[in-house]
């Protein structure tokens, strides 16, 4: 049985890598094997993507000591905390929703995704898995953790429906983003994204684009994009624990004037909601080591 819906099986064709990323597909698992329990239980920040009840995409961040996510048995995860007031996931996971999960450790250059369905608890989430794997270690900066920050009232967020100047140079100078998306039945994914600055290009006040460079050839993300525009997009500000969050609608291109070096492909995301929230996770990380890897 295929663990690829008929988007991801199309870009996998398109890439001529669909062989490949039938070998890659065995590794996903229904299940969480103990050393993936032990990772999630060292981990400060999970990144959350969902939908919200107006069927818009985020991704969000939620924070807290190491153990406050940890593994309940072979099939559930329990998250003890919730997003950020503010952020979008807040009142969209206060209800039975699809997720898509990645616990990335900067440190050591790690990630683990999981997909599955989450409902609300009084500590938090509580997560039913569907898929469980790991990524390899390309295109993640290396951080360390320098401070958590004071936990405090956070400000109001930011709402607009474009990027005003400060934001556009906190995208131009990001080496990491996260991505939300989502399938045609709602299953959501969550995944990182990384490069040199500037690789998140800011095309205008509604419009960036970034190049997708060669991973682990399951197109889950492009796949869901295939088949379903609306994804979501965060850009944490890793200094200051400052997250801004956008909404809208992606586009694959696969004109070869619009790549970048190194990529397969480009995406166009266009934006309709910008959420900007100052000091919106308590962690505080350290200067950037890139990549070795990074075209």
């Amino acid at each position: 049985m295929s663990h690829f819906h008929s988007g991801e099986v199309a870009v996998q064709q398109r890439m001529g890598q669909a062989h490949i990323a039938d070998r890659v597909g065995r590794m996903i698992r229904a299940d969480i094997p103990d050393i993936a329990a032990g990772f999630l239980a060292e981990q400060p920040m999970v990144v959350i993507g969902a939908t919200d009840l107006e069927g818009r995409v985020w991704a969000g961040a939620v924070v807290g000591p190491p153990g406050f996510v940890h593994v309940i048995d072979a099939g559930t995860i329990a998250i003890d905390a919730f997003p950020a007031a503010g952020d979008p996931l807040h009142e969209a996971l206060t209800r039975p929703a699809r997720i898509g999960m990645i616990a990335l450790q900067p440190q050591r250059r790690r990630r683990m995704r999981v997909n599955g369905s989450a409902v609300p608890t009084e500590a938090g989430l509580l997560i039913t898995v569907d898929q469980v794997y790991s990524n390899c270690p390309k295109y993640i900066s290396r951080r360390q953790i320098e401070s958590y920050g004071p936990d405090i009232d956070l400000p109001a967020p930011l709402h607009s429906t474009e990027l005003d100047a400060r934001q556009r140079a906190l995208i131009a100078a990001a080496d990491a983003f996260f991505i939300a998306t989502a399938d045609t039945g709602g299953n959501a994914d969550a995944s990182h994204r990384g490069g040199n600055p500037n690789f998140l290009q800011v095309l205008s006040p509604t419009r960036l684009r970034w190049p997708d460079y060669q991973g682990n050839s399951m197109f889950m993300t492009l796949g869901n994009i295939a088949v379903n525009p609306r994804c979501g997009i965060l850009v944490p500000d890793w200094t200051t624990g400052a997250t801004l969050q956008l909404s809208g609608t992606a586009e694959l291109s696969w004109a070869p004037e619009t790549f970048t070096a190194g990529a397969q492909c480009s995406i166009d995301f266009t934006i309709t909601e910008v959420v900007e929230v100052h000091g919106a996770g308590q962690l505080r990380w350290g200067p950037a080591e890139l990549s070795p890897v990074n075209p």
